[in-house]
């Protein structure tokens, strides 16, 4: 019986004109399915009163974006267990990466998602898309109220560091699930300024063929590439999630300038300010990498790091001057590739309510991009190698190091990310939450910095208990890291649903 559920797009549609002419109305969900458990059957079975006919459209294996090893389960098996439920009267496998096009051939009365959606102000780029698409067929949108879980969660529950399980068990003897959750939900509010480079991460994906015959290399073959907006424009997409208002201020190049590419891959609610550098070009780090394992073999920087023109740099300095004061936070993005001065940190320090700042080493300018060319900031957020090398100190404690950035800066917290060893953030009179890697799980580390600080920031400028902004900085950072670079940014739907399964 389930097998005949199973059916193509343009065969349930046919069934679904008898369905109408008799009065019913046609109830559509969407989604990957990947490991059917108890919140999907849920979330079908409330989907399904909403009307008479329940069609769900399965993500074709090529289309899911979950990080290597997914799907765990192929997409003719998650379309037979969808098929065996008794509230599912037709599935269809789509070929498409989201479920647009099935909607214009359904053409469904009511297209259902999750609570997680229910009144988000920003939904996630795919998800508005296919609310376009519901409406635009002359159908609406609802939402369950069902418990929410992840696949992708309980797929990697395994994965779920040993370590961080002590400090889950105390967090929970002092705050629920819900109490983050509405924390989260007070950011909606805040007015958030981005400063920061753009970079444009281009990733070649390549096949070492083997050493060539006349010369001492590896010839490689190359495969495809996709690019990515990073630096501060990924920075200003993590947070534009959880903030009503964003706008970014950076600089990009008058030569190859990717000017277009940069404003398609914003959020909408992100407003973009460029100062264009005319003799230079719009920083872009050109990665090669052996697919399908991630594996970086090398790197190209295209872009001019000296110092911004002075004309350049009044004319964002003049600008800053009236913009910095409208805003409850200012996140700077510092890589150290010329936008950012010693003097354009003093007049940001200077103008700033509340200032978080990350400044980045890199190839270009390890030691030379210092925290501690900031002479004020609210909020730092800084990984270990970057903080010793501010202090000049490569042995003592960095929670010592952190207290000393914190008073010498006036911080109310700083928070210092150790990679395989998690993160730790330190406030005021000696207190630090030291939380472990969330998860083991990983498919790319780059950009997962820019997580943590973007999604962080607005929690310590709102007065989130540290220990709280500590657990979700470091729950952004595994979500982070599931991502080939900055393919997507952290949304606060994933992020609730990986804390509702950590905390429940």
């Amino acid at each position: 019986m389930s097998e005949t559920k199973v059916q193509t797009l343009a065969a349930i549609a046919s069934r679904l004109e008898a369905a109408r002419r008799t009065g019913q109305k046609v109830v559509h969900c969407h989604g990957c399915f990947d490991l059917l458990h108890i919140g999907h059957i849920k979330h079908l079975q409330a989907a399904r009163r909403m009307g008479d006919v329940l069609v769900v459209t399965v993500t074709s294996d090529r289309h899911v974006n979950k990080g290597a090893g997914r799907p765990a389960f192929p997409e003719h098996l998650r379309a037979e267990a969808l098929a065996a439920l008794d509230c599912v009267d037709f599935v269809a496998i789509v070929q498409t990466p989201t479920a647009v096009e099935a909607i214009g051939v359904l053409e469904p009365d009511y297209y259902v998602k999750g609570q997680e959606f229910a009144g988000a102000r920003h939904l996630p780029p795919r998800l508005q898309a296919e609310v376009d698409a519901v409406r635009q067929a002359g159908g609406d949108v609802r939402f369950t109220r069902e418990p929410v879980y992840s696949s992708t969660a309980l797929l990697k529950s395994h994965a779920v560091a040993e370590e961080v399980r002590p400090f889950l068990d105390s967090f929970r003897t002092r705050h629920s699930v819900d109490d983050v959750l509405s924390r989260l939900d007070e950011l909606q509010t805040l007015q958030v300024l981005v400063i920061g480079e753009a970079i444009i991460d281009e990733y070649n994906y390549c096949s070492p063929l083997g050493k060539s015959p006349k010369e001492a290399i590896v010839t490689t073959k190359y495969l495809r590439q996709e690019r990515h907006a990073g630096g501060a424009v990924a920075c200003a997409n993590h947070v534009a999630g959880f903030c009503r208002e964003v706008e970014l201020v950076t600089g990009l190049g008058g030569q190859d300038s990717h000017e277009t590419f940069v404003r398609e891959h914003l959020r909408p609610n992100v407003r973009p300010t460029f100062f264009i550098r005319p003799d230079a070009p719009t920083i872009t780090k050109r990665r090669y990498l052996w697919d399908p394992f991630l594996v970086k073999m090398f790197e190209v920087a295209l872009m001019d790091d000296s110092p911004l023109p002075a004309d350049l740099e009044d004319e964002m300095l003049a600008y800053l001057d009236d913009a910095l004061p409208r805003y409850d936070l200012v996140i700077v993005a510092d890589y150290g590739h010329g936008l950012l001065s010693p003097r354009a940190a003093s007049a940001i320090a200077s103008r700033t309510r509340f200032l978080a700042v990350n400044t980045q080493a890199n190839a270009a300018n390890f030691g030379f991009n210092l925290i501690t060319k900031y002479p004020r900031a609210s909020y730092v957020c800084i990984d270990e190698p970057e903080i010793r090398l501010a202090m000049q100190d490569r042995s003592s404690d960095a929670g010592d190091l952190a207290d000393a950035v914190r008073e010498r800066l006036g911080c109310a917290a700083v928070s210092v990310t150790r990679g395989g060893r998690g993160a730790l953030t330190c406030g005021a009179g000696g207190a630090r939450w030291d939380v472990p890697v969330v998860s083991r799980a990983l498919v790319d580390r780059m950009g997962a910095g820019d997580a943590y600080l973007a999604v962080t920031a607005p929690c310590v400028q709102s007065g989130m208990p540290l220990e709280m902004v500590a657990l979700v900085g470091s729950v952004a950072g595994a979500i982070a890291v599931q991502v080939v670079g900055n393919r997507s940014s952290v949304e606060p739907a994933d992020l609730r649903k990986l804390l509702v399964t950590l905390l429940q």
